[in-house]
C-alpha cells in the first residue's frame, strides 16, 4: 500500500483510482461498504481512499477532548485490510480549509488525483465552510466525466452505523458492541513509555501507552490483546484511566501481557479492546489494589480464553 500526503506532482500509476472519499474515523462498516461500492464501480482501477490528517474537528475545534477511533498508523492498516491499496492523507491546514468545493473537485479531485470513480455517503461535505454537497459534488463530477456512487448508510436494528455511536458504546463501557459495528475490535496504539514500575513490583509488569489523541474509552479494566512491533499477538489485561489508588492524574493504558517478558520499550503496540471488566477504582490500600489485579487477570484470562473456544 502507499501513501501519499500531496495531490499535487502525484506518479502516473498514482492517479486515475476508484476513490472513497471521508474521515474514516475508526474504518467502521459503513466505511467498509463506501469502499466496497468505490471498488466494484470500477474494479479495474486501483481502489484508494482520499482522507485527511489531522481529523478537520480537530483543527476547527482544538479545544475539544481527545475523540479519535483511529490516528494514521492504525487507520492506514484498518484500510489495507479492505483491500485499499492507495491512501490519499491529505494535510488539513490552514490553506486546505481555504479551498472552495469548486477548487476541491477541480484541482484536487480532477486535476490532481485524475479520479476515475468516487464514492461517498450522502451527508459528505466538502471545501470552505462545507460548502460542497454530494448534489454539487455530482452535477460536477459528471461534467467532468468522473463516476460518482452515493453509498446509503449501513445499519443495523440501533440505527445507521457511524463513528459517533462507536465513541458512545466505548466511554459507555461496550467494546463488544463497538466492535461489532467497526468488523474487529477497537484498538489503541501508541508507543510503550516508561511508567512508575509499580507493576513490575507485585510481578504484574505493564506496557504503558499515553491515550494521546485517542478517544478515552470508559475507564476501568479490559480484557484485551496486544500486537506487538513484530506482529506477535499476546493476550493480557489492562487498566485504562487515572490510577487513583496510586494518586494519578492523567489517563493511560498500562496492559499487562500473559506469559511474555520481552522489552517493548520505545516500540510500537496496538492494544485491542474485548471486554470491559470493571470499572475503575480507589482501593484503600496497595495490598487489596493487587488482590484485584490478581481477580482481574483471572477473569481476562477467561474470557479471552471462551472467546477462543468460540472462533476455534
Amino acid at each position: 500500500m502507499q501513501i501519499f500526503r500531496d495531490w499535487r506532482e502525484l506518479p502516473e500509476a498514482a492517479r486515475g483510482a476508484t476513490i472513497g472519499l471521508g474521515n474514516f474515523d475508526g474504518v467502521h462498516l459503513g466505511h467498509a461498504s463506501v469502499i466496497r461500492v468505490a471498488h466494484t464501480a470500477r474494479p479495474d482501477r486501483p481502489a484508494a481512499v482520499l482522507t485527511f490528517e489531522p481529523h478537520p474537528r480537530e483543527f476547527f475545534r482544538p479545544q475539544d477532548p481527545p475523540f479519535r477511533l483511529t490516528l494514521s498508523a492504525e487507520r492506514a492498516l484498518a484500510l489495507e485490510a479492505l483491500g485499499v491499496s492507495i491512501i490519499y492523507e491529505l494535510p488539513f491546514d490552514q490553506a486546505f480549509s481555504h479551498l472552495t468545493a469548486e477548487q476541491f473537485v477541480n484541482e484536487v479531485l480532477h486535476k490532481g488525483l485524475g479520479a476515475a470513480h468516487l464514492a461517498c455517503g450522502a451527508d459528505f461535505a466538502f471545501g470552505r465552510r462545507r460548502g460542497g454537497t454530494t448534489a454539487y459534488l455530482s452535477a460536477q463530477a459528471e461534467a467532468l466525466g468522473i463516476g460518482l456512487t452515493l453509498v446509503p448508510p449501513v445499519s443495523d436494528a440501533q440505527g445507521p452505523i457511524s463513528s459517533t455511536r462507536i465513541r458512545r458504546l466505548l466511554q459507555d463501557g461496550y467494546p463488544e458492541r463497538a466492535a461489532a459495528l467497526l468488523g474487529r475490535p477497537h484498538s489503541i496504539r501508541g508507543e510503550v513509555v516508561h511508567g512508575d514500575a509499580r507493576g513490575r513490583t507485585i510481578g504484574f509488569p505493564t506496557a504503558n501507552i499515553q491515550l494521546g489523541q485517542h478517544l478515552e474509552p470508559a475507564r476501568g479494566v479490559y480484557a484485551i490483546t496486544a500486537r506487538l512491533p513484530d506482529g506477535q499477538v499476546v493476550k493480557g489485561v489492562a487498566n485504562i484511566g487515572q490510577r487513583p489508588t496510586v494518586g494519578g492524574t492523567e489517563s493511560r493504558v498500562e496492559a499487562h501481557l500473559f506469559d511474555f517478558a520481552g522489552d517493548l520499550y520505545g516500540g510500537e503496540v496496538s492494544v485491542a479492546l474485548h471486554s470491559f471488566i470493571r470499572a475503575e477504582k480507589k482501593f484503600d490500600s496497595f495490598g487489596a489494589l493487587k488482590e484485584q489485579i490478581l481477580r482481574d487477570a483471572a477473569a481476562a484470562r477467561a474470557l479471552l480464553d471462551g472467546l477462543a473456544a468460540q472462533t476455534a
